[in-house]
């Protein structure tokens, strides 16, 4: 896990990117806990005609958090042409970590001129608008976790074990 990069609190003062880096790993390994929790036998489940399969919607987290990152950083947000995902939730989740780490790595070598350009990013339907590139940033995490919020959903209706994630869950108390 990248945290251990940090500097402990109380030392020297930590940068924009710092802290979004270590926001967005806690909320990553929250993110992969949600997806470790899900039956390997419900990836078909959909709840709804107009929603995704739980494979496809695990498979967005890899493909949101690829084309986000990488738009912010070249300034190019390129939703089409993402491949389907692999058979398998082994497969998406060793390719999710292993993209994320890239990713990371990447925003590791932003600097602040970098986190502080603008881009042209959507803002509304057909709009888009001038988007400081951390704010970019910023919002690929809060995707990520309107995605998990779905996917805790599907998980509880696949019969499978809800994790703690911002506190306790039925299935996993603190008391």
């Amino acid at each position: 896990m990248i945290l251990k990069h940090f500097k402990k609190e109380y030392d020297m003062p930590t940068t924009e990117k710092d802290e979004f880096i270590k926001n967005w790993e806690r909320e990553f390994q929250t993110t992969m806990k949600v997806l470790k929790s899900y039956p390997e036998n419900k990836l078909d489940l959909k709840p709804h005609e107009k929603s995704r399969s739980a494979k496809e919607l695990a498979w967005t987290l890899n493909n949101e958090e690829k084309v986000l990152i990488g738009g912010a950083i070249s300034g190019k947000f390129d939703f089409t042409g993402t491949p389907p995902p692999p058979p398998t939730l082994k497969e998406i989740l060793s390719i999710y970590e292993s993209n994320h780490k890239e990713n990371v790595e990447k925003v590791m070598k932003m600097t602040d001129q970098d986190m502080n350009k603008t881009v042209q990013f959507m803002t509304a339907p057909n709009q888009m608008s001038d988007m400081r590139t951390a704010d970019v940033l910023w919002t690929s995490i809060m995707d990520t976790v309107h995605h998990r919020g779905q996917f805790s959903v599907y998980l509880r209706m696949a019969g499978g074990k809800v994790p703690s994630i911002y506190g306790p869950s039925a299935d996993e108390p603190w008391r």
